[in-house]
């Protein structure tokens, strides 16, 4: 079901889901020289990746991961230039590529064995696929719209903004199954509160009256729903969001928010963690059938609610990496009322590797290669969530039954 590939400067798996292809692709530039040029070379391979597997003008998302700030804008035109009319949604994340270069990519590709794949692109915002009765709005770049300066005031702000993109397609907030929050200066100060926590109690304001997914959470579930997610720090000092929103009428497809056997949920968290708890499950999967897409959550070296392995990376990547292997095991199904569906490590279609220090980048490689194999990933150099927190991963996994 997952086929993956990897040679020099270029990962990818593609994955065959209920006839539709996806395609998720990571490229690193194969040579140095200027922005300009290793910008275009990674975006090279992205495209032969792409030609190959479906037909170019099928990427629907990217992620852009840049060294300095101040590239953006360039990067920004660059892309534009590249893709012309069939533009991605896009999000400039600047979070250095641990490889040493100035520019790495991250992107998701749908093509289909036969025909009825519809893409339908309005901005670098947004991107709406549609096939089989089912749609997906793919929203990046999300930035606030406001002159405060404060966290939680610019956070309410991109919240709202993104309520408005999805809106503007005839999606709802409610439909929103991942995001994306990015924020400089995560563990940084503000007033006598910590930044991140700012973030949360944003979020938790917003999703106040919120009921997600109400219409394909199984009957016997009876949890509280929040989509998957990823908090994470990135250079400067301002907010960036995006998400990826579904909308069907079809009956048969079930979302199914997961938690960790082995952390306690994250809005279950202690007020000692944050006043307003993060509001996230650890995975959403989307099951069709006899198998799932599990979108994965920012997952860290935490157990119960405490951090693990204090100082020492690499046992914060093991535990990340154990906790991700329960969240996704069969096991976990079962616990959810879905017994036969699973999946491993080496189900996982795609990663992203956050790393706080980048002097831990090789061991924390190595590690990841070894559990995971071959596999398309990004490594960026990030602040995490916690100050004593090292690594943190996030995935996408196929599972199945």
């Amino acid at each position: 079901m997952i086929r993956k590939v990897s040679s020099d400067g270029v990962g990818y798996s593609v994955v065959d889901l209920n006839q539709v292809k996806h395609v998720f692709a990571s490229a690193v530039p194969r040579a140095g020289g200027t922005f300009l040029d290793q910008s275009h070379d990674a975006l090279q391979t992205i495209e032969s990746v792409i030609r190959d597997e479906t037909a170019f003008g099928t990427i629907v998302r990217q992620a852009v991961f840049i060294r300095d700030i101040n590239q953006r804008e360039e990067c920004r035109k660059i892309i534009e230039d590249f893709y012309g009319e069939a533009l991605p949604a896009t999000s400039y994340i600047v979070q250095p590529p641990c490889g040493g270069k100035d520019v790495e990519i991250e992107a998701w590709g749908v093509g289909r064995v036969g025909e009825g794949v519809e893409i339908h692109r309005y901005s670098d915002n947004l991107v709406v696929v549609k096939h089989d009765e089912i749609a997906w709005a793919h929203c990046a770049r999300v930035v606030p719209q406001t002159d405060g300066t404060k966290v939680y005031d610019r956070s309410l702000n991109a919240f709202e903004r993104m309520r408005s993109i999805l809106a503007s397609q005839g999606f709802r907030y409610e439909q929103v199954i991942r995001t994306w929050l990015y924020l400089g200066d995560i563990v940084g100060p503000e007033g006598d509160t910590q930044r991140y926590k700012e973030l949360n109690r944003a979020r938790t304001d917003f999703y106040e009256k919120i009921l997600f997914l109400r219409d394909h959470v199984p009957s016997s579930f009876k949890g509280v729903v929040y989509p998957a997610s990823t908090g994470i720090g990135t250079e400067g000092a301002d907010v960036l969001m995006g998400s990826v929103a579904l909308a069907t009428d079809r009956e048969d497809v079930t979302l199914l928010p997961m938690e960790n056997p082995q952390q306690t949920a994250a809005f279950d968290y202690e007020t000692t963690y944050s006043p307003k708890s993060p509001k996230f499950c650890r995975a959403m999967a989307v099951v069709v059938g006899g198998c799932a897409t599990v979108l994965i959550s920012g997952t860290a070296s935490i157990v119960n609610s405490e951090t693990k392995f204090i100082g020492d990376v690499e046992g914060q990547t093991n535990q990340t990496l154990d906790n991700i292997e329960a969240l996704i095991s069969a096991g976990n199904f079962q616990r959810y009322g879905m017994p036969g569906l699973g999946a491993t490590l080496k189900d996982l279609a795609l990663a992203r590797v956050y790393i706080k220090n980048k002097g831990d980048y090789e061991k924390t490689r190595a590690i990841c290669e070894k559990r995971l194999g071959e596999l398309p990933t990004i490594y960026a150099v990030a602040d995490v969530c916690r100050p004593e927190l090292l690594v943190e991963i996030e995935g996408v996994a196929i599972a199945k039954k």
